[in-house]
């Protein structure tokens, strides 16, 4: 019998293992410390199965303990609402015991003809073969469920979680009927609601995997969105930048020649120093950026600034001339964002590694567009953000790569003696 003791603790220890690994799934806000949050779940369910074990035998019904444990477990050490740990419990429920046992004993079945029992000090209890099969077969469940789901970070809606809940009612219905027959009547031959349990769990798999999907695609349809706004809001500053710089150069080219005048004429020296000062601080639009497309000018104008105002070098040698196939709102997502991005990296560098440099230029039947920026040695190359905020910021390079697609391009990212650099390949029609 201490062979089965043995392995009753072996199996207690495996299914503490598959609740740890669902909250590890599911529950990512801890309400403790996350030593403590992750430990206490698993330890306190493992010691309550002993308990059940070998202490108080209380049949099929410790299932009902079980559920209560592993749903007030999850709420207790995790902020989590209350469909999301139901989520936790129906899934540890379902490859603690009916999945694994059902599916098990239905392959042993078939393989011993149904002779699956065995005589230990007068008890019908079932061959060890058999615990440690249906073990291993958990262990090998616990390793694809972890794998499948350890980056679910999606909502499921209550609606949708009641529809899995009530395949989980269906499958635990049959799983308490078959336990009962077995830990409350002595029923040996259960193999029929064994099978009907595998069905269930299956159905019951399926459903949920669905609800997931559907989870996703409401996430992924947001996330277009939101992209798609911010798109638009960021097309729709530089427009109204275009018009505001129009104004500005019309001004501009008015009031230097009025200075022109007055440097020139029969005026007081102190008149003449005026007018000399006040025309070097407009000089900036003297060397105003003319890439062949004045939409882009904005845009370089634009963050060419936010550069200086950050310390950064900002260095660009761009041709857009021939470039009319390119809506505003691409160029817009393609310069916009890389530059940003570029800017934001160069932020947290020395003043004296801040450079960025921009080139745009046709080569042959091809635009070429390269956005280099310097990096710290320990950034790798994730086209991931970095801010705090990660829904609705770290949009800029699938954005971009989109843009790029949809001229038939190709966007590619590499590092190279500490620079970051975006390439972009453009056909020309």
């Amino acid at each position: 019998m201490w062979l089965y003791n043995m392995l009753d603790i072996v199996a207690t220890i495996t299914e503490a293992a598959i609740f740890y690994v669902m909250t590890l799934c599911f529950c990512k806000t801890c309400r403790f410390q996350k030593v403590i949050s992750r430990i206490i779940p698993p330890v306190v369910y493992a010691m309550a199965v002993i308990v059940m074990t070998f202490l108080v035998d209380i049949g099929a019904y410790r299932l009902f303990v079980l559920l209560a444990l592993l749903i007030g477990l999850t709420l207790l050490c995790y902020e989590v609402p209350f469909r999301r740990a139901l989520i936790v419990m129906e899934l540890s429920y379902l490859f603690i015991i009916p999945f694994t046992e059902s599916v098990g004993l239905s392959i042993i079945s078939f393989i011993y003809h149904d002779d699956i029992m065995t005589q230990v000090d007068g008890t019908a209890i079932i061959k060890w073969q058999i615990y440690v099969f249906i073990m291993l077969l958990r262990l090998l469940f616990l390793m694809v469920t972890y794998r499948l789901l350890k980056n679910f970070n999606y909502d499921i809606l209550a609606k949708d979680a009641a529809i899995v809940s009530i395949s989980f009612l269906l499958v635990f219905s049959v799983s308490f009927t078959s336990t009962y027959g077995y830990l409350n009547l002595r029923t040996s031959d259960t193999s029929f609601l064994d099978f009907i349990t595998s069905v269930l769990c299956v159905v019951f798999i399926i459903q949920f995997l669905y609800s997931r999907n559907v989870s996703y695609l409401r996430e992924q349809g947001q996330r277009d969105k939101m992209q798609i706004a911010q798109l638009q809001q960021q097309f729709a500053y530089y427009q109204e930048k275009m018009k505001d710089e129009e104004r500005v150069r019309a001004i501009y080219h008015d009031l230097k020649n009025h200075l022109l005048v007055m440097e020139s004429s029969q005026n007081t020296e102190e008149t003449r120093h005026m007018a000399k000062t006040l025309r070097a601080q407009i000089a900036d639009y003297e060397d105003y950026l003319h890439t062949g497309n004045e939409f882009l000018d904005i845009i370089l104008k634009d963050k060419a600034a936010k550069a200086h105002e950050k310390r950064i070098d900002f260095s660009t040698m761009v041709d857009f001339h021939g470039i009319g196939f390119m809506e505003p709102l691409d160029i817009s997502t393609i310069f916009g964002n890389a530059i940003d991005n570029a800017i934001e990296t160069s932020e947290n560098l020395p003043e004296y590694k801040r450079l960025i440099t921009v080139k745009a230029e046709r080569v042959r039947d091809m635009l070429l567009i390269a956005i280099e920026n310097n990096m710290s040695p320990g950034n790798h190359l994730t086209g991931k953000t970095t801010k705090e905020d990660t829904f609705s910021h770290g949009f800029g390079l699938p954005n971009i790569r989109k843009a790029v697609e949809r001229y038939g391009g190709q966007c590619s990212i590499k590092t190279e003696n500490g620079m970051f650099i975006l390439k972009i390949l453009i056909p020309i029609p």
